[in-house]
């Protein structure tokens, strides 16, 4: 094995790691790729003889280039806050053991509205328990003001609402919703969702629809109805806890993500731009069978 097969696969040692967290960073699955294959690039470049610590090396170098890509979005204004989903990562049991802890849909949106500074502080050091010492350099600040960044940071993400633990009850949350859509039953449909409940639904290029409210969400039960009757509903993880792909002739034409308490839906967020639905690595080929 020549010294570049074996950086290649010291490499992949860590890549599950710097995948999650340029997951976290970036809310993009072809963003994350690009990443982590820019982390990649960089190391083939580098004379590895004087890195101590490979883990560390690479999560110093993959923060650096995801907080260089939050950067030029801002600096392009590409996609403002709320105005479209992070990508959803669907049914792929390895890709959902690296967001499933904490990092639902509804997290990543509000990770969207942070500063670029402000969400590396949190992911680094909330998340993956990187102490302020380590994070200030890569951001070029002190450890008090990393720690101040993460602090900001964490007051917005305090207001996230997190999943139930329970994916029994997930799903049948989730199979609930199914069938009163399918059913067009309001008073069922009511019984389900929170009073607070959040829809995002991302289906063109243009700025999502955002509802919040159970009545007003359920006013769009007659375009649910029409939705399930029109797909065949897959049962399958959304960012690590149950949701649904919907097919169409075996195409996907939406992914809906669930966020609940142990009774009710907190947030239904539903993907349905079909530029984004075709470039998610989503498993095929779907059955026919529908729930």
């Amino acid at each position: 094995m020549d010294d570049h097969d074996f950086l290649a696969r010291r490499f992949e040692e860590h890549r599950s790691h710097l995948t999650a967290v340029a997951h976290r960073m970036l809310g993009s699955l072809t963003d994350t790729d690009d990443a982590v294959q820019e982390t990649w690039l960089r190391l083939a470049r580098t004379d590895t003889a004087d890195i101590a610590n490979l883990g560390g090396w690479l999560t110093t170098v993959v923060s650096r280039v995801c907080l260089d890509m939050l950067r030029a979005r801002k600096l392009r204004q590409e996609n403002p806050p709320h105005t479209h989903l992070p990508d959803p990562v669907v049914g792929d049991p390895e890709h959902q053991a690296l967001i499933a802890d904490s990092v639902g849909l509804a997290l990543l949106v509000v990770l969207d509205s942070l500063s670029p500074p402000e969400r590396l502080a949190f992911v680094l050091h909330d998340l993956f328990g990187l102490p302020f010492e380590r994070i200030a350099p890569i951001m070029d600040r002190t450890p008090v003001a990393a720690r101040k960044l993460a602090s900001r940071a964490r007051r917005r993400v305090q207001g996230a609402p997190t999943t139930a633990t329970d994916p029994t009850t997930q799903r049948g949350l989730v199979d609930a919703f199914l069938t009163a859509a399918r059913g067009g039953d309001l008073t069922a449909l009511l019984k389900i969702l929170d009073p607070d409940v959040t829809l995002r639904a991302d289906a063109s290029p243009g700025p999502m629809l955002v509802l919040r409210g159970a009545e007003a969400v359920a006013g769009h039960l007659s375009h649910f109805q029409r939705m399930a009757n029109a797909t065949t509903s897959h049962p399958t993880l959304v960012n690590g806890t149950p949701g649904l792909l919907n097919t169409r002739d075996g195409h996907p034409v939406s992914v809906m993500g669930f966020t609940t308490t142990s009774t009710a839906i907190l947030e239904i967020s539903i993907l349905a731009d079909p530029t984004r639905l075709s470039r998610l690595d989503l498993p095929a080929p779907w059955p026919a069978n529908r729930r």
